[in-house]
């Protein structure tokens, strides 16, 4: 699977490098263009050739709330 193979508008992801930026919505995808609306970073252009966003499924912030 290629690093865009997941992308798409709707999707959730996360930022390998600013795990401060918390998780993210795919808002488009234009080439290797993705623009993510990140819970703490805001809207952010992220180059998918710099950068290999992390598909997140909500499993893993589900399962650290649970254990809270």
């Amino acid at each position: 699977m290629t690093a865009a193979t997941f992308l798409a508008p709707g999707s959730f992801v996360r930022h390998p490098h600013r795990p401060d930026w918390g998780r993210g919505r795919v808002q488009s995808v234009i080439g290797n263009r993705v623009t993510v609306n990140f819970e703490g970073a805001g809207k952010v252009v992220i180059m998918t050739d710099r950068v290999a966003l992390e598909a997140d499924d909500g499993e893993s912030g589900a399962k650290a709330a649970a254990k809270d």
